[in-house]
């Protein structure tokens, strides 16, 4: 299992995903889960993945190299004309890796796999996608500002009661650390350490990315400043009366 989060604002995209994968609670391992491609001056993409591992990486893997040896047919992350062609390269990946990997008679949903997508490409606006193991897509606006893929339902509420397109990316990455800290608790299949990226819009380059791990201070000063204003609240609302 895996939570990953790709969310829009005013002042650009933030993205953040723990590292844990698992098969079993004998079997845990650190891999991550966050690419990115850029060109200087021109465009930033960040990819996010969550899924079968081997799906996820053949995935990368294969973007990557388009890049550095490009296919004829097929354009590369770093030449695409938009970000929504992009988000159709990727899906298309996904498309193509699965029918490779599942056994005829298979079924194809163990090996899915589920990508978010955000980025910009000069003359254009920063835009974030949702891919789907079947490889369509949808993209993120005001109704839908933030994607989450993995374990989503313990860290989800936090982001829909305080999130505010107009936030700085500090204010940010703190509901983000609450979304996380929530799921970390309530879940033992995601686990740090976190990879986090801001990106600024029209910057075109990749504004901050930090791994944060179970010694951060500032991390720790979140879980527990949360929790106790949990208990806090929780104390301070009336008690049921009969």
């Amino acid at each position: 299992m895996t939570y990953c989060v790709g969310l829009k604002i005013n002042k650009g995209l933030v993205f953040m995903s723990d590292t844990r994968t698992n098969a079993g609670v004998d079997n845990v391992s650190t891999f991550r889960k966050m690419r990115c491609w850029t060109k200087a001056d021109e465009r930033v993409m960040v990819l996010l993945s969550a899924g079968n591992l081997a799906t996820t990486q053949a995935v990368v893997s294969l973007l990557d190299e388009r890049t550095k040896a490009p296919d004829e047919r097929t354009l590369s992350m770093l030449e695409t004309p938009s970000m929504y062609q992009a988000a159709r390269l990727v899906g298309d990946t996904v498309k193509e890796v699965i029918r490779q990997s599942a056994p005829v008679g298979q079924n194809a949903d163990a090996f899915g796999a589920s990508f978010v997508l955000g980025g910009q490409i000069r003359g254009m606006e920063p835009r974030l996608f949702l891919i789907y193991p079947e490889g369509n897509f949808i993209e993120a606006g005001e109704d839908t500002p933030f994607f989450q893929i993995g374990e989503t339902k313990y860290g989800k509420p936090i982001l829909v009661r305080a999130y505010d397109p107009a936030m700085s990316f500090e204010e940010t990455i703190k509901l983000l650390l609450v979304s996380f800290d929530s799921t970390l608790k309530s879940n033992l299949s995601v686990g740090l350490p976190l990879d986090l990226l801001f990106y600024e819009r029209d910057s075109f380059r990749i504004g901050y990315e930090k791994r944060i791990d179970q010694d951060d201070a500032y991390f720790r000063t979140i879980s527990d400043g949360w929790s106790s204003a949990l208990k806090t609240a929780f104390k301070s609302l009336p008690d049921f009366s009969r």
